[in-house]
């Protein structure tokens, strides 16, 4: 009760006040577990990465000319980076009871989780077009001045998509956020498109005046639309638990909770593991691995960036390199999954030794290694030959060999 009245009361009094609170709150709950994650070797593997990533960047793209469609990619890119929009509203469970009645009040709040929310994401679409300012450099001979502009360009459509984002969320129907995002990245693309190729004025202005178009409509149709607090509260949850996944690699996260699938379709996978009382483990946590977390997606996801990565990039070293780095985020990813039945009892009630639940989680961690190596090896002979496929492929079974050693010293700490 005490909490309800202080609540009310502060909604009442003060919604600036209420945000700037959970925002306090957010970011000190974040810098706790930033921490722990740049306290590690993360961070030299981040900087050693991005030191030699930006050195063969730099050396690729001296190679390109006038013919290359650096146009077209930064499209696509931007275009996506703009498009997507999740809006911070550091909303709790709780709040759908407590805020529902005063929900005509909180326009400030919700103004200042856009706002927050374009700084943020304003800062990584800068971060990205910096990457590709020397390549639009160099392909069109663009300048400082066009730098400006075209970013200040980037912010606005930012600001757009975030309020059209937000007007959509307002929408009974869950294809509304859907079709919305869908709409919005391919007016985006075609806008970007438009703008770093140099096209006719019209180009722009005409796709630029459909998103506008677009903000005028759900604006209008949703004024007299309420919150839709469940699907605020569940995108919230969604965006923290992937922070708290993250943060799990490096550090017991109270609020992390597991969220399983059931992807029957993976079950033909299982009939490798042998059908024997040594082979327990293995089976567990294969179907924890499975189902659990998204691991299957974190491999697919991962597996698609770095062969997008490693295809782009035309040196040798460069390829070794990407594998490397990749193979190593993957498995760093995958450690936690040691830790998925640690408050179960019922598994320490099995009448095994403990080594074998070790072996058969370094086990599983080495056969999504390999199918991602794999991957890297069909892409590096794709575009770099049999002798640059082959090296990375070996690079990669070295890492993996060494990974495993490391696990096991990891999975002995945990």
């Amino acid at each position: 009760m005490i909490y309800i009245f202080n609540l009310r009361r502060k909604i009442t009094m003060n919604s600036e006040g209420l945000w700037a609170e959970r925002f306090r709150s957010f970011s000190k709950e974040m810098q706790k577990y930033l921490r722990y994650i740049f306290n590690g070797h993360l961070l030299f593997v981040l900087v050693f990465a991005a030191g030699g990533l930006s050195f063969y960047y730099s050396e690729w793209v001296k190679t390109l000319n006038s013919h290359f469609p650096a146009e077209i990619i930064m499209g696509v890119v931007l275009g996506i980076l703009v498009a997507k929009s999740p809006i911070y509203t550091f909303l709790k469970d709780a709040d759908i009871v407590f805020f529902l009645p005063l929900e005509t009040r909180l326009g400030s709040y919700f103004f200042k989780s856009i706002l927050l929310t374009l700084v943020i994401q304003g800062y990584i679409i800068l971060m990205a077009f910096a990457a590709f300012m020397p390549m639009y450099a160099k392909v069109t001979g663009a300048g400082l001045g066009e730098f400006a502009w075209m970013l200040a360009i980037l912010l606005v459509l930012k600001y757009i998509n975030l309020q059209v984002h937000w007007h959509a969320l307002k929408f009974q129907e869950n294809s509304a956020p859907l079709m919305d995002g869908f709409v919005r990245l391919v007016i985006d693309i075609l806008l970007l498109y438009f703008l770093f190729s140099g096209s006719a004025p019209a180009f722009p202005i005409v796709t630029g005046l459909l998103l506008i178009l677009l903000w005028i409509y759900y604006r209008k149709t949703a004024r007299k639309k309420g919150v839709k607090w469940e699907r605020l509260i569940e995108l919230e949850g969604k965006r923290l638990m992937s922070f708290y996944r993250f943060a799990n690699l490096f550090t017991d996260v109270p609020k992390f909770r597991d969220k399983v699938s059931r992807r029957k379709w993976l079950d033909p996978l299982l009939r490798f593991i042998p059908y024997s009382q040594s082979s327990s483990y293995q089976f567990l946590y294969a179907r924890t691995m499975l189902r659990a977390n998204d691991y299957v997606g974190l491999l697919f996801r991962l597996s698609v960036i770095g062969s997008f990565v490693l295809a782009a990039l035309p040196g040798l070293w460069a390829k070794l390199l990407v594998t490397v780095l990749f193979l190593y985020i993957t498995g760093l990813q995958l450690l936690p999954s040691w830790k998925q039945h640690e408050l179960k009892i019922w598994v320490s009630l099995y009448p095994i030794k403990d080594d074998l639940r070790r072996q058969a989680v370094i086990r599983i961690i080495t056969i999504f290694l390999m199918v991602e190596n794999v991957v890297f090896l069909a892409t590096a002979i794709f575009s770099g030959g049999l002798l640059a496929g082959i090296l990375s492929f070996v690079a990669g079974l070295v890492f993996i060999l060494l990974f495993q050693a490391y696990a096991k010293n990891k999975i002995e700490k945990f």
